[in-house]
């Protein structure tokens, strides 16, 4: 309770103050970015990547249909429309291979998600869109810590945006970050952060008084948040030593498990590294998938599938379009996937518990 207690005394509880800057200056050296900007959630970083785009309806947007609907709404709330395309089998990352098919004259941007963060193929995705003269955005909420070849992730796009749900591997309940990678973009970020107003520089000095010049809404957090985002990111080694304790734990428990019931662990090429942001198991099919879930909770272990395809919901089908060859791993996928728990406090004796549960079940 330190950070968050001084955050009180000090009086200054709006955004901005001085655990803002500290969490942004940690983030800036983690990710050797020129500019980090705190946000109330990675879900607003990406609408305020999607207003520096300055995105046009009808412009289109290039996405996996396996990730979080934020990354989508984002878009489809500027009037661009989003392109589902489909995840590679391994990682399950949109596939690099099938991105280009999807490029039209209308596409501003290809957005990519590091799925559990595990990188995508960045050197083929960087390389297709400098080649047709469009951004790359990285959502990455699960990234943080992650590496492609030795780079962070979070450095490759014109833009990144950065989670601090409470679910992500530092959090301050709600809490997100927009990185840009392009110094040219930093100026209108903080005007777009501020409700579209110069306030920043007016509290620096820089004029006599601030003035509505630009379309933005109220995207900065409380300094309180910061002050716990601030205490998190300094003890970020210690919460990933944990953290990669229970995933390698399960990786190794469940090996010959897996191996002998036809199930999938996950895939980490050996040019990333990940930050044991998830763990999942992919059973062979839905009944599975779902009696998994079911024999897990009858030994007490909280286990969940994840994305659901967005290229099939009701609003995906609405605002977005598939790729042409439709996305049928993704679906595949959503079907087979379970979630294991793992966070930084998960005890040894707890993560022994979950493997013995999952060891326990006879995949059907």
């Amino acid at each position: 309770m330190g950070y968050l207690a001084e955050a009180l005394s000090q009086g200054f509880t709006s955004g901005d103050g001085p655990f803002t800057r500290r969490a942004s200056g940690i983030l800036r050296e983690m990710l050797g970015a020129g500019t980090a900007l705190l946000t109330t959630s990675c879900t607003h970083a990406l609408e305020m990547t999607a207003i520096l785009l300055d995105l046009q309806p009808g412009d289109e947007v290039i996405m996996p249909s396996f990730t979080f609907v934020s990354t989508a709404n984002a878009f489809a709330l500027r009037g661009a429309v989003p392109v589902f395309a489909d995840c590679r089998p391994d990682t399950l990352n949109v596939d690099e291979r099938l991105i280009e098919a999807e490029i039209t004259p209308r596409t501003k941007a290809i957005v990519v998600v590091h799925y559990a963060g595990v990188s995508c193929r960045m050197d083929a995705i960087t390389e297709i869109a400098g080649r047709h003269g469009v951004a790359v955005v990285e959502d990455n909420a699960h990234g943080l810590g992650g590496s492609y070849r030795g780079r962070p992730l979070g450095s490759f796009g014109r833009m990144a945006t950065q989670s601090f749900h409470a679910t992500k591997n530092v959090q301050c309940g709600e809490g997100g970050a927009l990185v840009l990678n392009d110094p040219d973009l930093a100026a209108r970020a903080e005007i777009i952060r501020e409700k579209g107003t110069n306030r920043s520089q007016f509290f620096r000095g820089q004029t006599d008084k601030y003035r509505w010049l630009d379309i933005g809404s109220s995207y900065l957090p409380s300094d309180i948040l910061a002050a716990q985002l601030t205490a998190q990111l300094e003890e970020f080694d210690t919460i990933q030593l944990r953290r990669h304790a229970v995933w390698n734990a399960y990786h190794k428990g469940l090996a010959d498990w897996a191996a002998s019931n036809e199930v999938s662990q996950p895939v980490v090429p050996d040019d990333c590294a990940h930050p044991a942001h998830l763990y999942y198991l992919l059973l062979p099919d839905l009944r599975n998938q779902q009696a998994l879930i079911a024999h897990l909770a009858e030994h007490g272990v909280q286990a969940t599938f994840h994305y659901q395809p967005l290229h099939t919901a009701p609003a995906g089908l609405r605002y977005g379009r598939p790729a042409a060859a439709g996305c049928p791993t993704t679906e595949k996928v959503a079907d087979r996937l379970v979630r294991l728990p793992l966070f930084a406090g998960l005890s040894e004796t707890d993560t022994a518990r979950v493997i013995e549960a999952v060891l326990s079940y006879e995949v059907i």
